[in-house]
């Protein structure tokens, strides 16, 4: 029978209870299963990650899985937080809180980038795991030094999270950037003979957008507008302007 799957994911921890357990070791264990299974996911997405293509995988039955896991529910929130364990993270240094908070957005945009399967996985038991709890405590360090309480430092980072999220999801989609390119140049033409003059400012701007796409620095650029502005956004909450009138320290 399979472990519970807060003590798989905190299996490693010093502070784990062993449960009494004897005997030689697997041949097979639950990092292993992870491992193979985040290699099947990066290569052919979640819908490659199944008990039977695991299984195959790792020459062993499908049932002899679950004396590992109890679901492949409980397999999806393993990999998440083996992923968020080793995913590289750009030091802070002494920047201030800007840097250090385009430093967290970048890395997570990688991270989704290399990892596209991450966003289908939502399982809020993810939050359980040590590698996304201590992902959680470096990217809330965004804001030492600032006045923001735990709350709204909670919320800051969840809005940058968040953008970081759909812009990935954006960038990974099919028609996201070439094809899309490619299906507005030839369409754009006898599109604009059904128009005539209607929607002119429609016209303009999606003309104007639909011939950047595509392009990686028009990408980047839409992504890079995107996060100073949410970060100008923050910045009233986190650098409050002085009152008129009252010294600043």
């Amino acid at each position: 029978m399979a472990r519970d799957l807060l003590d798989l994911l905190w299996r490693d921890s010093p502070h784990a209870a062993t449960g009494g357990r004897r005997g030689p070791r697997a041949r097979v264990g639950v990092g292993d299963l992870v491992a193979r299974a985040i290699a099947l996911a990066d290569a052919g997405g979640l819908g490659a990650v199944s008990v039977r293509a695991l299984a195959e995988a790792l020459g062993m039955t499908p049932m002899s899985i679950y004396t590992h896991v109890d679901s492949r529910d409980d397999l999806l929130v393993l990999m998440a937080d083996h992923v968020h364990a080793a995913m590289p993270a750009t030091a802070f240094g002494a920047a201030g809180w800007r840097v250090r908070l385009r430093r967290v957005a970048d890395d997570n945009l990688a991270l989704l980038g290399k990892h596209a399967w991450m966003l289908d996985v939502t399982d809020p038991r993810t939050a359980l795991g040590p590698g996304t709890i201590a992902k959680y405590d470096r990217e809330l360090r965004v804001f030492d030094g600032t006045a923001l309480g735990d709350v709204d430092r909670d919320a800051a980072l969840t809005l940058v999270l968040d953008f970081t999220r759909a812009a990935a999801r954006r960038m990974a989609e099919k028609n996201a950037a070439g094809e899309f390119a490619e299906i507005w140049e030839h369409a754009a033409g006898r599109l604009a003979t059904y128009l005539g003059e209607d929607f002119p400012l429609a016209q303009r701007v999606g003309g104007a957008a639909g011939a950047a796409m595509g392009a990686p620095a028009d990408a980047d650029a839409a992504w890079r507008f995107g996060l100073e502005r949410l970060i100008d956004g923050l910045a009233p909450l986190i650098d409050p302007a002085p009152t008129p009138g009252v010294a600043s320290a």
